[in-house]
């Protein structure tokens, strides 16, 4: 591919991209429909049930769908209406994920280290948040650009620089792009997300004040193991919690308008799982 077939695929990319706005104001590149990240949500979500085996526990099952449940029937928009599946992994990994089309999946290690339903809350709402802020379609897109970037890059280092330099120029580029670009987005989303998943809490009257202890059991499940935030995808833990910890005076008057409206979730933890429900 020349350097002129690479700029125009970028020029066309560029103007055909979406000029869209995050639930919490943010300018985002979209270069995919929701109805394409739908379908690849929905492809991503049979493969893994297909790969991964499922915990088929009534209780354990039963608990993880009351929670996403009474989250999802306060989402905003037309997202409360979405027939949302939820799948059980029979895995240890602390983990949870939603995808585009509306598809939740929960780890049986997240279930261990989540004390109760509050906790699992955090972390579901928090991953509906991807969802709702179309946070893959923004990564999908970014990856793109950043591709045909650093294409066009190697095109004119080739012709402008000896080998020796344009081979410096492209190991720049490529941690440039990795760091400057990729990893950053990467730590906005979560953090947005993080606050979509505090309101999301809030309107389905799960107790705010869980969520940051929910990290504090993340921080101690992972031994103190974690890279420096600079060079990771995730907010540092101890950024993590000082943040939520932030959110929840602004958050404490939504949350409490919606128990007095009847909002006040009852899942009971499986006692086959560790510590009973608070």
């Amino acid at each position: 591919m020349n350097w002129k077939t690479v700029t125009l695929s970028a020029c066309m990319l560029v103007a055909l991209a979406s000029c869209a706005k995050s639930p919490t104001g943010r300018s985002q590149l979209q270069l995919y429909s929701s109805s394409e990240l739908n379908k690849m949500g929905a492809a991503s979500y049979e493969e893994m049930r297909e790969e991964k085996k499922i915990n088929d526990d009534a209780e354990v099952n039963a608990y993880v769908r009351c929670v996403s449940d009474a989250l999802v029937e306060n989402l905003p928009g037309n997202y409360s209406e979405m027939d949302w599946q939820v799948a059980v992994f029979a895995e240890p990994a602390v983990n949870a994920f939603a995808l585009p089309g509306g598809y939740i999946g929960v780890y049986d290690g997240l279930i261990e280290v989540a004390e109760n339903q509050h906790q699992l809350a955090a972390v579901i709402g928090h991953e509906i948040g991807h969802v709702i802020a179309e946070h893959s379609n923004e990564r999908i897109s970014s990856n793109m650009m950043v591709g045909l970037g650093l294409q066009l890059g190697g095109i004119l280092a080739s012709t402008q620089l000896d080998n020796d330099k344009a081979g410096l120029l492209m190991a720049a580029l490529g941690v440039g792009a990795q760091v400057g670009i990729l990893l950053p987005y990467s730590r906005t989303h979560e953090s947005e997300s993080d606050e979509l998943g505090m309101e999301y809490m809030a309107d389905a009257g799960f107790k705010l004040e869980e969520a940051p202890e929910l990290w504090r059991n993340m921080q101690s499940a992972s031994d103190g193991k974690s890279p420096p935030e600079l060079l990771s995808t995730h907010p540092n833990p101890q950024t993590r919690i000082k943040d939520l910890e932030a959110l929840i005076p602004s958050l404490q008057e939504r949350y409490s308008a919606a128990r007095a409206a009847g909002n006040t979730p009852d899942c009971q933890r499986p006692a086959s799982v560790g510590s009973s429900d608070k």
